[in-house]
């Protein structure tokens, strides 16, 4: 039995554009590779953000920043840096200021 024909990862992708986005990505230069890459990250963020106002209109744009900051870091990490529990969307009652903020006396 003749063994299966490897999937290509972008198997929706025409072989014929996938080979002239290949010819593209080779002829870029470094610079604009790393461009094209922070460019898409920025959009995902801008998903990220059009999605927690879609969720929470009455959301300040402080709340956006921090949900969405939520998203990629832990529970306890949001606490301990921004002092702002993702799960009530409150300050947890017994917060004490982050270690890089100083505190008044």
């Amino acid at each position: 039995m003749p063994s299966p024909k490897p999937q290509p990862e972008l198997s929706d992708t025409d072989p014929r554009a996938m080979e002239v986005w290949l010819a593209v990505q080779r002829r870029m230069s470094p610079g604009d590779k790393l461009a094209a890459v922070l460019n898409g990250a920025q959009l995902v963020l801008q998903m990220y953000e059009m999605g927690v106002r879609r969720l929470h209109p009455e959301a300040s744009d402080h709340e956006v920043l921090l949900r969405v900051a939520a998203r990629h870091l832990s529970r306890e990490l949001m606490i301990r840096a921004y002092g702002w529990d993702p799960e009530s969307g409150k300050a947890p009652e017994n917060r004490t200021a982050p270690n890089h903020v100083s505190q008044s006396r």
